[in-house]
């Protein structure tokens, strides 16, 4: 039960981590800065994710899937950035980020509720 009641924490905090990246998608695209339109477009998923992890709070089992993604992206994400990061002149400040993401992707897969023994692969 207190897994649950974690994983719900963390799903909520992600999800509003996540979706709170509205705000600078926003303000680009109203000042219409087209040098961060690639970094709109990443962002405008994370927030959408971020909608939907809020919504698979409040049943995460059956969400099982969803919240996998949300690690996997994450691992993904953090994979490409700690490259980029560590790359000739690539931007050192990302490292933080590569931080965040596998912390996220780590505790997301640790809370992750078990398969239902009920369940079967349609």
């Amino acid at each position: 039960m207190r897994r649950e009641r974690a994983l719900k924490v963390v799903l909520v905090v992600v999800g509003l981590i996540f979706s709170a990246g509205v705000l600078p998608v926003m303000n680009s695209l109203w000042h219409q800065n087209p040098s961060m339109y690639t970094f709109d477009m990443m962002l405008s998923l994370y927030v959408a994710l971020g909608v939907f992890l809020l919504i698979a709070a409040r049943n995460p089992s059956a969400n099982r899937s969803l919240i996998a993604f949300a690690a996997w992206s994450c691992f993904a994400h953090g994979a490409v950035m700690a490259v980029t990061a560590f790359s000739k002149g690539g931007y050192r400040g990302d490292t933080w980020g590569v931080v965040a993401l596998v912390v996220i992707g780590v505790t997301l897969i640790v809370l992750a509720p078990a398969k239902q023994s009920g369940e079967r692969v349609s």
